[in-house]
């Protein structure tokens, strides 16, 4: 079926190039001495709509051409930067090519040698269909790229670090463009291991139009590395430390080089990182009271590390390569003290646990990508080719101590160890293209399959009298294989008010599972349809409302369908559920912007089967075992307003107020469970311009109590406070920051269903101090002899890097 859809698709593509009788336009560019001009930007305008046809730079030889034109009235328009623009006398394309005589360009200014590029954007940059965050205009400094992203608006992390958009779980995150394929803990490894000071901005992308995956029932994020594009070779490089507890250093560099038809870069980043996490669980179990705290002692030694180039055949074909990847050794000790209380309040015993570990990930991603714009009206084609493949390794070994209530050992200590690793293979392969009917109304359209391979391997053994015996109940063998076949078509019309976007997209998934453990068996092959809609009102130049509505999946991650049992200390595991099943969202929202300040948001969504982690509890044993779960309905509805502003001159406010309402309404282990909340919070970034290239940043936030699955949240709230200098000529930045300066960063929630009663307390190194030096290096002006405007820009944009 896929090939057959493939082959119609490229009949579609040929017929429409050949379907009308073109010719060729072409002509000279120069300057007032009649030198010819290189990269100078031309149009070709079509009459009497003046309609622009096609945008593209002249050659070396100031010499530019466009193919395919269509007979008709037309005139060349031609610009570049420290010239006046001008155009040509209007011309008509009837029977043959035609060459437009020599357009001149006058210099703007004589004394005019090159120009600078200064410029400075807001904070947040509120668009239509999504929210940017221009990291650059922040201070950054000793933050992780998870870390950034949690500062945006409507963002917030969940107790295992999973990031929650506008009150809705299961985001998808994309790293310049294209989609990471990762989720859970290896998304939070990766991104914990990328340095704040390299991300350029964050696209928050709530209701994504079609073409992008209908996985996501919370959206999109799309982080875009820094990268310069200016012409000649440029860069950046940084170095950074910082102390909480423990000391953390980090340096990268960025090189860039674009010259003639080749773009290209190189990113590297290193990181030495000594921290820590504490978990308190607070549990009552029957008459019984067990206070257990797990001590997480990491220590990380990262690589992060990216190539790219793009290649400009002409202006009608591109290639790009792209290879990136991380590597991520970590060397844990994990201690656990558990000591039990009976109803009076006596220790009845306790549990110490010792459990180092060593721990390794590394992540690899090779893109391929093709675009070819097939006439100047605006058809175009793109190919990807995509291939990842994440790696993970764990060595560990486990001593418990059994105490009684007087600290005298019951019996001797029980010795553990396990050795496991985990591989996932991920190849995709997609084709879009455009096509524009007429200046307001375009159709896309495209095909994606992807394929992926899962597996983990875990073997566990208990120290015997004879030695190093397996132990079956805690050794599984999981592999789990999955294709995803998808298509997509989208209409879009624009009016003089008034623009509308419809679209859909079906996907089919085929999966099968085996745990050699449990003996398990995992079947999943479904069609499913995925409208999407979206509309934009311009009230006024000074209104604008815009209204979207999306419906999504959120498919379990490959990791939560393994059955296995991991045990992080004697009493509390982590279980995957192989009958766990996708859960899909309707997600509707509503903007009203004023002058780009966004006045009021408006998101509500109804999650079915929404997937939440369920603990069990055998009240004899004591164990607590948790295992993610579908639920039967999850709403929200979520509320907010605040863009950046200046109070004064020198003082930038970006303050963002927001309320919500969640409410459960599922059975939970065979009992009805319905919970509902409204929470409310708020966060401000402050920015104090100083004489002398000075500036002072003051951010905070508060969280009101909230629910979010079967966690109730308590409240929390973060102070930050930071001070930048620049300086060599604002090439270089130094910049201080104290984190969370009274240390209340932290998950606190409460769990009470069936016989769950349990206080739960995640607390990680929050609060630290951190320094970044920053340097900017090469070519960072546009010089009126070589001006790089391309008429590829939107290639070089949709690329990607």
């Amino acid at each position: 079926m896929f090939s057959k859809t493939f082959s119609t698709l490229l009949l579609f593509f040929m017929y429409f190039q050949v379907s009308a009788q073109t010719f060729k336009v072409n002509g000279l560019i120069t300057d007032q001495n009649k030198k010819a001009l290189d990269y100078a930007s031309v149009s070709l305008i079509r009459l009497p709509d003046s309609v622009s046809m096609g945008l593209q730079s002249t050659n070396k030889d100031g010499v530019y051409e466009f193919s395919t034109v269509k007979p008709g009235k037309y005139l060349i328009k031609a610009l570049m930067i420290g010239y006046q623009k001008n155009r040509s006398a209007t011309f008509e394309i009837n029977k043959e090519n035609f060459q437009v005589p020599a357009i001149s360009l006058a210099d703007q200014s004589t004394n005019l040698k090159e120009v600078n590029i200064v410029s400075k954007m807001p904070v947040i940059d509120q668009k239509a269909d999504r929210t940017i965050v221009n990291v650059e205009q922040m201070n950054t400094a000793g933050d992780n790229a998870l870390e950034v992203i949690s500062r945006a608006p409507g963002i917030r992390l969940d107790k295992d670090e999973n990031i929650i958009m506008k009150g809705k779980s299961g985001v998808n995150v994309m790293i310049d463009g294209k989609l990471s394929y990762m989720s859970g803990a290896e998304l939070t490894t990766y991104l914990k291991s990328l340095p704040g000071s390299v991300l350029s901005k964050i696209e928050l992308i709530s209701n994504p139009p079609a073409s992008f995956d209908a996985a996501g029932t919370g959206g999109f994020i799309n982080i875009k590395l820094k990268r310069n594009k200016m012409e000649g070779t440029n860069g950046n490089a940084n170095l950074g430390g910082g102390y909480g507890k423990y000391e953390k250093i980090y340096g990268g560099v960025n090189l860039n080089h674009n010259a003639g038809k080749l773009s290209s870069y190189v990113r590297l980043n290193a990181g030495h990182y000594n921290s820590f996490n504490r978990l308190t669980l607070n549990r009552t179990i029957a008459n019984e009271t067990f206070n257990q705290v797990n001590f997480w002692h990491p220590i990380t030694n990262s690589l992060n590390y990216s190539a790219g180039a793009d290649y400009f055949i002409n202006e009608r074909h591109t290639i790009g390569l792209m290879f990136k990847g991380y590597s991520s050794p970590v060397k844990t000790n994990v201690y656990s003290n558990s000591p039990n209380y009976n109803a009076q309040g006596v220790k009845q015993g306790e549990v110490n646990m010792v459990n180092p570990q060593d721990n390794g990930s590394d992540n690899h991603a090779l893109n391929f990508n093709y675009r070819f714009k097939i006439d100047t009206t605006g058809k175009e084609l793109g190919f990807d080719a995509d291939y990842v493949n994440y790696t993970n390794d764990r060595v560990s070994s486990f001593t418990n101590t059994y105490l009684d209530g007087n600290g005298n050992l019951t019996a001797p200590p029980v010795q553990l160890r396990d050795n496991g690793m985990g591989e996932v293979s991920i190849y995709a392969l997609k084709l879009d293209y455009t096509h524009p009917f007429t200046k307001n109304l375009k159709l896309e359209a495209g095909l994606k399959s992807s394929w992926v391979k899962s597996m983990s391997d875990v073997q566990f053994d208990s120290l015997k009298t004879a030695g190093w015996i397996n132990d079956p109940r805690r050794t599984n063998l999981f592999s789990y294989n999955e294709n995803i076949n998808a298509g997509y078509v989208s209409l879009n019309q624009s009016f003089k008010t008034f623009d509308f976007k419809i679209g859909a997209r079906i996907e089919q998934t085929r999966g099968n599972g085996f745990s050699s453990g449990s003996k398990t068996s995992i079947k999943r092959n479904y069609w499913k349809l995925f409208p999407n809609v979206s509309a934009l009102y311009k009230i006024n130049k000074d209104n604008q409302l815009a209204a979207s509505y999306r419906k999504s999946i959120n498919r379990p991650s490959y990791s939560s369908l393994n059955p296995f049992a991991f045990y992080s200390d004697p009493y509390t595991a982590l279980q995957g559920n192989p009958l766990l099943q996708p859960s899909y969202a309707d997600n509707f929202e509503m903007n009203y912007n004023l002058k780009n300040f966004r006045v009021l948001t408006v998101s509500y969504s109804t999650v079915n089967g929404s997937q939440s982690n369920v603990i069990y509890q055998n009240d004899a044993s004591k164990e607590s075992i948790s295992r993610p779960e579908n639920l039967n309905k999850e709403t929200s509805l979520y509320f907010a307003t605040g863009s950046p502003f200046d109070v004064v001159k020198w003082w930038n406010n970006n303050t963002e107020l927001s309320a919500s309402y969640n409410k459960i309404t599922s059975p939970v282990q065979g009992s009805g469970y319905n919970v509902s909340k409204w929470s409310w919070g708020v966060s401000s970034d402050n920015t104090f311009t100083l004489p002398k290239n000075y500036s002072l940043t003051l951010y905070g936030y508060y969280e009101a109590p909230s629910v979010s699955g079967l966690y109730r949240n308590l409240e929390n709230y973060v102070v930050s406070v930071g001070a930048k200098k620049t300086f060599w000529k604002k090439n270089a930045t130094l910049s201080v920051r104290l984190n969370d300066v009274f240390a209340t960063g932290k998950f606190r929630a409460n769990l009470a269903y069936n016989n769950i009663n349990t206080y739960w307390q995640n607390e990680w190194e929050n609060r630290k101090i951190s320094v970044n030096l920053s340097y900017k290096f090469g070519t960072m002006k546009i010089k009126t002899a070589r001006s790089r405007r391309t008429g590829t820009g939107e290639e070089e944009n949709r690329v990607g890097g």
